[in-house]
C-alpha cells in the first residue's frame, strides 16, 4: 500500500496558504526583521541575526518574515534553539529553504507547547507558509496535522537510529557497518513495493557506504500471500543474503501469480531461482522460529510508527518510498548522512 505519511512533518512542501502570526494579528512582512525585546516565559530569539535566514541578500531580497514578537513566547519548553535544530534536521536537506520560529506557547494541556514557524524559500516572491505543531510533555515527541506522533528534538531521529541499529537484523547488502543504514519495510505482495525496487537499486548504486536492510511488514489483511512469502523469505535467507534478494526479486517479478491457484507454485519457483530447496524451505516456513522472525520484523515496524509499505528509514528518518522524487530522496539521504557524521564521496552534484 502506498504510504501517505508526510516526510517528518513538512519535508517536501508545507500545506497552507500565506502564513499568519499566532492569534491572527495583521501580518506585514518588513524589509528587515525588527529587534525583539525580552520575552515573558523564555527569551525570544534575537533578531541579530534572525534565525535561519542564511545568506539572503538584503539588497536584492527582503526578509520575507514578520518580526518576532516576544508576547508569543509564553512556554518555558522547548527552547527556540531546540526548535531551530529540529527544523534544520527536517528541512535542512534543501539549501533553498529558510525559516523562522515565531511562537512557542503554552496550551491548556499541561506540559504541551504549541510551536509556530514560518517557512519560505530564498527564491524571489516565494510563498511564506506556516507550520504548527504541538510538542508533548516528554520533549521528545510532537503531533502535527494527520501525521500522528512524530519524534522531536535537536536530533529527532537519534532514538529511531539506535533502534534500527540494534534490531534491524533482516537480510542486507552493501556495507557491513551500521553508520549509514537504509532500512526498507516492505511486503512482497505489495505492488508499490515492487515498483520501489528500482529506487532501492539506485540507492545501492549511489550510496555504496550504506547497509541496506530488508524488513518484512506483511499486510495480511489485504494480501493473502504476504505472510507466506515473508516466511519463505526468512528461510531462504538462511542460505545467504544474496539468495534472499534473488528470491524477493523473483516474487516481485511474478507477483501477479500470487493467487489461490498459482501462489504456492510461484513461491516455489522463486525459491528454486534463489538456489534453495522448495521442500526444505516450506518445512522451515512452518516452524515457530520462522514465524517469530517475521513477527519481530512486524513489531519493529510498529515500534517505529511504520504501518504502511513501502517505507524507507534512513538512519532513523522515515521516508515514504514512491512518494518522493529520486533526486530529492538522494538529497535527503546525503544530508542525513552528513548530520550523522558519515563522510560520503562526491560522485555527482545533488539536484538544486
Amino acid at each position: 500500500m502506498k504510504s501517505t505519511l508526510v516526510l517528518g512533518m513538512f519535508a517536501l512542501g508545507l500545506a497552507g496558504a500565506a502564513a499568519q502570526v499566532p492569534q491572527n494579528p495583521q501580518v506585514q512582512a518588513p524589509a528587515k526583521a525588527a529587534p525583539a525585546p525580552a520575552a515573558t516565559g523564555q527569551a525570544a530569539p534575537a533578531a541579530a541575526p534572525p534565525l535561519k535566514l542564511y545568506s539572503l541578500n538584503s539588497e536584492t531580497q527582503a526578509d520575507p518574515f514578520p518580526p518576532v514578537n516576544p508576547k508569543f513566547f509564553t512556554a518555558d519548553s522547548p527552547s527556540v534553539a531546540t526548535v531551530d535544530s529540529y527544523l534544520h534536521a527536517v528541512l535542512g536537506y534543501d539549501p533553498n529553504r529558510i525559516w523562522r520560529v515565531i511562537a512557542i506557547q503554552t496550551t491548556p494541556a499541561a506540559g504541551v507547547s504549541k510551536v509556530t514557524a514560518l517557512v519560505s524559500e530564498k527564491t524571489a516572491n516565494a510563498k511564506v507558509q506556516q507550520a504548527i505543531f504541538f510538542v508533548l510533555s516528554d520533549g521528545k515527541h510532537l503531533i502535527a496535522d494527520t501525521s500522528g506522533v512524530l519524534p522531536f528534538g535537536a536530533d529527532p531521529y537519534a532514538g529511531n537510529r539506535a533502534v534500527v541499529q540494534a534490531r534491524a537484523t533482516g537480510p542486507w547488502h552493501g556495507a557491513p557497518w551500521k553508520g549509514l543504514m537504509l532500512v526498507e519495510f516492505a511486503d512482497l505482495q505489495c505492488p508499490h513495493c515492487k515498483d520501489a525496487q528500482a529506487t532501492m537499486k539506485r540507492l545501492a548504486e549511489d550510496f555504496p557506504q550504506a547497509r541496506i536492510v530488508y524488513e518484512s511488514l506483511p499486510l495480511v489483511d489485504i494480501h493473502p500471500f504476504a505472510e507466506k512469502s515473508a516466511l519463505y523469505g526468512v528461510c531462504v535467507a538462511k542460505k545467504s543474503n544474496d539468495a534472499f534478494f534473488t528470491y524477493a526479486q523473483a516474487v516481485y517479478d511474478m507477483q501477479s501469480q500470487l493467487t489461490p491457484e498459482t501462489g504456492d507454485k510461484t513461491l516455489n519457483d522463486a525459491v528454486t531461482k534463489a538456489g534453495a530447496d522448495p521442500a526444505a524451505v516450506a518445512a522451515c516456513a512452518a516452524t515457530p522460529e520462522a514465524k517469530s522472525t517475521v513477527d519481530a520484523s512486524t513489531k519493529l515496524a510498529g515500534d517505529l510508527g511504520v504501518d504502511q509499505t513501502p517505507m524507507l528509514m534512513v538512519n532513523g528518518r522515515l521516508i515514504p518510498l514512491g512518494g518522493v522524487p529520486y533526486e530529492t530522496l538522494k538529497q535527503i539521504v546525503a544530508f542525513q548522512a552528513g548530520m550523522d557524521g558519515v563522510s560520503l564521496p562526491v560522485t555527482a552534484p545533488l539536484a538544486k
